[in-house]
């Protein structure tokens, strides 16, 4: 399994991006998704995280309202659009995804709980 995370880039505040994480290898759907984003100098922090259907989402507080992670199973893929983007914003976005085989609703907000993880992708919003 290999993610491939793109569609970061430098953006003024206010403005939107987003980000695409490609899946390539087995089945995509048994996969409940995440991103996380790291700042230099501080922990990684869970952004968004959706269910292997996608009927269930879950967001960080800082992100709530601005935020919207979807996922397109017939295009191993899933999103994460950012609009209303404040500098805080700033960081490396990784996505994540985990196997999962008894729940459709199930996903996790904890980096410890998956398995793959894509490569990265830059976000600078200036202010």
């Amino acid at each position: 399994v290999q993610l491939q995370a793109s569609g970061g880039g430098l953006v003024q505040a206010g403005g939107s991006l987003r980000l695409s994480c490609a899946h390539s290898g087995r089945a995509f759907s048994p996969y409940y998704g995440g991103w996380f984003r790291r700042t230099p100098g501080k922990e990684r922090e869970f952004v968004a995280a959706i269910s292997r259907s996608g009927g269930s989402t879950g967001y960080a507080d800082a992100v709530k309202g601005r935020f919207t992670i979807s996922r397109v199973n017939a295009e191993n893929t899933v999103f994460l659009q950012m609009n209303s983007l404040k500098p805080e914003d700033t960081a490396v976005y990784y996505c994540a995804a985990n196997p999962i085989y008894n729940s459709n609703s199930y996903y996790s907000t904890s980096s410890n709980e998956y398995q793959y993880w894509g490569q990265g992708t830059q976000v600078t919003v200036s202010s």
